[in-house]
Protein backbone atom coordinates (compact mmCIF):
# COMPACT_ATOMS: atom_id res chain seq x y z
CA UNK A 1 0.00 0.00 0.00
CA UNK A 2 0.71 3.23 -0.58
CA UNK A 3 0.63 6.09 1.96
CA UNK A 4 1.46 10.13 1.71
CA UNK A 5 4.68 11.30 2.66
CA UNK A 6 3.69 13.10 6.25
CA UNK A 7 5.12 16.31 8.10
CA UNK A 8 4.23 16.23 11.60
CA UNK A 9 4.21 20.59 12.87
CA UNK A 10 5.07 20.95 16.51
CA UNK A 11 4.56 25.00 16.77
CA UNK A 12 2.22 27.22 18.55
CA UNK A 13 -0.74 28.26 16.67
CA UNK A 14 -1.30 32.04 15.82
CA UNK A 15 -5.21 33.00 15.95
CA UNK A 16 -4.44 35.43 13.09
CA UNK A 17 -3.38 32.91 10.89
CA UNK A 18 0.13 33.80 9.20
CA UNK A 19 2.75 31.88 11.26
CA UNK A 20 3.17 28.71 13.69
CA UNK A 21 0.54 25.90 13.05
CA UNK A 22 -1.66 27.51 10.62
CA UNK A 23 1.59 28.66 8.14
CA UNK A 24 3.22 25.10 8.42
CA UNK A 25 -0.42 23.10 7.78
CA UNK A 26 -0.21 25.57 4.49
CA UNK A 27 3.16 24.89 3.59
CA UNK A 28 3.00 21.53 3.66
CA UNK A 29 0.00 21.23 2.01
CA UNK A 30 1.12 23.29 -1.05
CA UNK A 31 4.25 21.07 -1.29
CA UNK A 32 2.00 18.02 -1.53
CA UNK A 33 2.71 16.32 2.03
CA UNK A 34 0.15 15.65 4.49
CA UNK A 35 0.35 17.11 7.94
CA UNK A 36 -0.06 16.18 11.27
CA UNK A 37 0.21 18.65 14.30
CA UNK A 38 0.73 18.96 17.81
CA UNK A 39 0.10 22.25 19.25
CA UNK A 40 2.72 23.75 22.03
CA UNK A 41 0.91 27.26 22.80
CA UNK A 42 -2.05 29.46 22.42
CA UNK A 43 -1.25 32.83 21.06
CA UNK A 44 -3.87 36.10 20.77
CA UNK A 45 -2.17 37.44 17.47
CA UNK A 46 -2.68 39.42 14.48
CA UNK A 47 -0.54 41.17 11.89
CA UNK A 48 -0.15 44.15 14.57
CA UNK A 49 1.34 41.66 17.19
CA UNK A 50 0.79 39.26 20.01
CA UNK A 51 -1.59 40.13 22.63
CA UNK A 52 -1.19 36.93 25.13
CA UNK A 53 0.01 33.40 24.96
CA UNK A 54 -1.61 30.81 26.52
CA UNK A 55 0.78 27.48 27.16
CA UNK A 56 -0.62 24.00 26.24
CA UNK A 57 0.27 22.10 29.43
CA UNK A 58 3.30 19.34 28.93
CA UNK A 59 0.93 16.31 29.50
CA UNK A 60 -1.40 17.61 26.83
CA UNK A 61 1.30 18.04 24.56
CA UNK A 62 2.51 14.86 25.02
CA UNK A 63 -0.40 12.89 24.60
CA UNK A 64 -0.98 14.83 21.17
CA UNK A 65 2.24 13.98 20.21
CA UNK A 66 1.84 10.86 21.16
CA UNK A 67 -1.57 9.86 19.37
CA UNK A 68 0.49 10.70 16.41
CA UNK A 69 3.53 8.84 16.37
CA UNK A 70 1.85 5.27 17.69
CA UNK A 71 -0.44 5.86 14.34
CA UNK A 72 1.11 7.34 11.94
CA UNK A 73 4.21 6.95 9.99
CA UNK A 74 6.16 10.61 10.16
CA UNK A 75 8.89 11.31 7.83
CA UNK A 76 10.08 14.44 9.08
CA UNK A 77 9.13 17.02 12.16
CA UNK A 78 9.13 20.72 11.83
CA UNK A 79 9.38 22.22 15.46
CA UNK A 80 8.69 25.96 16.16
CA UNK A 81 7.53 27.72 19.34
CA UNK A 82 9.03 26.12 22.23
CA UNK A 83 8.37 28.89 25.27
CA UNK A 84 8.95 26.74 28.07
CA UNK A 85 11.80 24.39 29.73
CA UNK A 86 8.97 21.66 30.15
CA UNK A 87 7.67 21.80 26.55
CA UNK A 88 11.27 21.53 25.40
CA UNK A 89 11.71 18.60 27.92
CA UNK A 90 8.63 16.28 26.29
CA UNK A 91 9.61 17.04 22.91
CA UNK A 92 13.26 16.04 23.90
CA UNK A 93 11.85 12.49 25.20
CA UNK A 94 9.58 11.80 22.20
CA UNK A 95 12.42 12.44 19.71
CA UNK A 96 14.38 9.98 21.65
CA UNK A 97 11.89 7.54 22.39
CA UNK A 98 10.13 7.54 18.51
CA UNK A 99 13.57 8.93 16.52
CA UNK A 100 11.87 10.45 13.59
CA UNK A 101 14.04 9.92 10.35
CA UNK A 102 14.79 14.01 10.01
CA UNK A 103 14.05 17.06 12.35
CA UNK A 104 14.02 20.48 11.41
CA UNK A 105 13.34 23.07 14.89
CA UNK A 106 13.12 26.95 14.33
CA UNK A 107 13.74 28.27 17.38
CA UNK A 108 11.41 30.84 17.58
CA UNK A 109 12.31 33.74 20.08
CA UNK A 110 10.80 37.05 18.63
CA UNK A 111 7.96 37.82 16.73
CA UNK A 112 7.61 39.70 13.65
CA UNK A 113 6.04 42.14 15.30
CA UNK A 114 9.28 42.25 17.68
CA UNK A 115 7.14 40.38 20.81
CA UNK A 116 9.45 37.74 23.29
CA UNK A 117 8.12 34.23 22.72
CA UNK A 118 10.10 32.54 24.77
CA UNK A 119 11.14 32.11 28.61
CA UNK A 120 15.02 33.38 29.04
CA UNK A 121 15.58 29.91 30.96
CA UNK A 122 14.69 27.98 28.33
CA UNK A 123 17.22 29.34 26.32
CA UNK A 124 19.94 27.16 28.33
CA UNK A 125 17.70 24.08 28.43
CA UNK A 126 17.41 23.98 24.10
CA UNK A 127 21.10 24.10 24.33
CA UNK A 128 21.24 20.94 26.60
CA UNK A 129 17.90 19.05 25.76
CA UNK A 130 17.66 19.43 22.35
CA UNK A 131 19.85 21.22 19.62
CA UNK A 132 21.80 18.47 19.58
CA UNK A 133 19.27 15.66 18.92
CA UNK A 134 17.57 17.60 15.69
CA UNK A 135 18.86 17.47 12.67
CA UNK A 136 18.92 20.83 11.44
CA UNK A 137 18.02 24.45 12.98
CA UNK A 138 17.05 27.42 11.37
CA UNK A 139 17.29 30.49 13.31
CA UNK A 140 17.24 34.11 12.19
CA UNK A 141 19.92 36.74 13.68
CA UNK A 142 17.78 37.86 16.60
CA UNK A 143 17.45 34.33 17.45
CA UNK A 144 20.73 33.51 16.71
CA UNK A 145 21.95 36.65 18.84
CA UNK A 146 20.08 35.29 21.88
CA UNK A 147 21.50 31.93 21.27
CA UNK A 148 25.11 32.81 21.10
CA UNK A 149 24.85 36.13 23.34
CA UNK A 150 26.90 38.27 20.44
CA UNK A 151 25.65 41.03 18.39
CA UNK A 152 25.70 39.75 14.27
CA UNK A 153 25.85 42.39 11.84
CA UNK A 154 27.43 41.17 8.41
CA UNK A 155 27.62 38.05 6.83
CA UNK A 156 30.69 37.30 8.15
CA UNK A 157 29.68 37.40 11.49
CA UNK A 158 26.83 35.33 10.09
CA UNK A 159 29.33 32.78 8.93
CA UNK A 160 31.35 32.32 12.30
CA UNK A 161 28.07 31.91 14.43
CA UNK A 162 26.29 29.31 12.78
CA UNK A 163 30.22 27.60 12.83
CA UNK A 164 30.21 28.70 16.53
CA UNK A 165 26.73 26.62 16.86
CA UNK A 166 27.79 23.78 15.55
CA UNK A 167 30.84 23.51 17.58
CA UNK A 168 28.69 23.90 20.68
CA UNK A 169 26.40 20.89 19.75
CA UNK A 170 24.24 21.79 16.88
CA UNK A 171 24.34 18.77 14.07
CA UNK A 172 23.50 21.82 11.38
CA UNK A 173 22.94 25.17 10.91
CA UNK A 174 20.86 26.93 8.68
CA UNK A 175 21.29 30.93 9.64
CA UNK A 176 18.48 33.04 7.68
CA UNK A 177 20.20 36.53 6.60
CA UNK A 178 16.52 38.20 5.42
CA UNK A 179 17.51 40.95 8.53
CA UNK A 180 20.00 42.00 7.18
CA UNK A 181 18.36 43.81 4.33
CA UNK A 182 20.85 44.58 0.79
CA UNK A 183 20.06 43.84 -2.63
CA UNK A 184 20.89 40.42 -2.13
CA UNK A 185 20.27 38.04 0.80
CA UNK A 186 22.46 35.41 2.61
CA UNK A 187 21.70 32.56 4.25
CA UNK A 188 24.55 30.65 5.87
CA UNK A 189 24.24 26.57 5.91
CA UNK A 190 27.01 25.22 8.62
CA UNK A 191 27.55 21.29 9.79
CA UNK A 192 29.59 19.09 11.20
CA UNK A 193 32.71 18.27 8.99
CA UNK A 194 31.45 19.91 5.84
CA UNK A 195 32.17 23.15 3.99
CA UNK A 196 30.15 26.55 5.65
CA UNK A 197 27.61 27.38 2.56
CA UNK A 198 26.01 30.49 1.54
CA UNK A 199 22.77 30.35 -0.29
CA UNK A 200 22.29 33.94 -2.40
CA UNK A 201 19.00 35.08 -2.69
CA UNK A 202 16.88 38.33 -4.36
CA UNK A 203 15.98 40.70 -1.81
CA UNK A 204 11.63 41.14 -2.18
CA UNK A 205 10.30 44.40 -1.04
CA UNK A 206 7.27 43.34 0.40
CA UNK A 207 5.46 44.75 3.48
CA UNK A 208 3.60 40.90 3.74
CA UNK A 209 6.63 38.63 5.49
CA UNK A 210 4.99 37.39 8.23
CA UNK A 211 5.64 34.09 9.12
CA UNK A 212 8.47 33.35 7.05
CA UNK A 213 10.44 31.81 9.37
CA UNK A 214 7.54 29.30 10.22
CA UNK A 215 7.11 28.78 6.37
CA UNK A 216 10.78 27.97 5.48
CA UNK A 217 11.43 25.47 8.04
CA UNK A 218 8.23 23.28 7.39
CA UNK A 219 8.90 23.74 3.29
CA UNK A 220 12.62 22.28 4.77
CA UNK A 221 10.85 19.37 6.48
CA UNK A 222 8.40 18.97 3.42
CA UNK A 223 10.74 18.36 0.50
CA UNK A 224 13.17 15.93 3.24
CA UNK A 225 9.78 13.64 3.63
CA UNK A 226 9.63 13.13 0.05
CA UNK A 227 12.84 12.19 -0.67
CA UNK A 228 15.13 15.42 -1.28
CA UNK A 229 18.55 16.02 0.45
CA UNK A 230 19.35 18.41 2.80
CA UNK A 231 20.91 20.89 0.50
CA UNK A 232 18.62 20.29 -2.12
CA UNK A 233 15.55 21.05 0.52
CA UNK A 234 16.50 23.82 1.53
CA UNK A 235 17.82 25.04 -1.87
CA UNK A 236 13.96 24.05 -3.10
CA UNK A 237 12.51 25.52 0.11
CA UNK A 238 14.22 29.07 -0.62
CA UNK A 239 12.73 29.27 -3.95
CA UNK A 240 9.26 28.45 -2.88
CA UNK A 241 9.63 31.20 0.09
CA UNK A 242 10.20 33.83 -2.55
CA UNK A 243 7.63 32.90 -4.64
CA UNK A 244 5.48 32.70 -2.03
CA UNK A 245 6.37 36.31 -0.92
CA UNK A 246 6.24 37.52 -4.51
CA UNK A 247 2.80 36.21 -5.06
CA UNK A 248 1.42 38.14 -1.63
CA UNK A 249 3.44 40.96 -1.82
CA UNK A 250 0.59 43.39 -3.32
CA UNK A 251 -2.52 41.49 -1.29
CA UNK A 252 -4.19 43.53 1.93
CA UNK A 253 -4.45 41.10 4.98
CA UNK A 254 -5.12 43.17 8.23
CA UNK A 255 -3.20 46.35 9.53
CA UNK A 256 0.20 45.39 9.79
CA UNK A 257 2.76 42.54 8.33
CA UNK A 258 0.59 40.37 6.30
CA UNK A 259 0.89 36.42 5.27
CA UNK A 260 2.99 35.01 2.62
CA UNK A 261 0.57 33.65 -0.59
CA UNK A 262 0.79 29.66 0.54
CA UNK A 263 -0.96 28.65 -2.10
CA UNK A 264 0.58 30.56 -5.45
CA UNK A 265 1.45 27.04 -7.07
CA UNK A 266 -0.26 23.96 -5.26
CA UNK A 267 1.41 20.42 -5.90
CA UNK A 268 -0.69 17.97 -5.74
CA UNK A 269 -0.96 15.24 -2.71
CA UNK A 270 2.29 12.97 -3.18
CA UNK A 271 2.40 9.36 -2.13
CA UNK A 272 5.41 6.90 -1.17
Amino acid sequence: MTRYPTVLTIAGSDSGGGAGIQADLKTIAALGAYGASAITALTAQNTLGVSAIHAVPPAFLKAQLEAVFEDITVDAVKIGMVNTIEVALVISEIIEKYKPGFVVFDPVMVSTSGSRLIQEETVAVLWEALFSKVNLITPNLDEAQILISKQIETVEAMKAAAEEMVRRGCNAVLLKGGHLVGPVLSDIFARKNEDTLIFESEYIDSPNVHGTGCTLSSAIASFMATGYSLPEAIIFSKEYISGAIEAGKNITTGNGPGPLNHSFSPVPMQTI
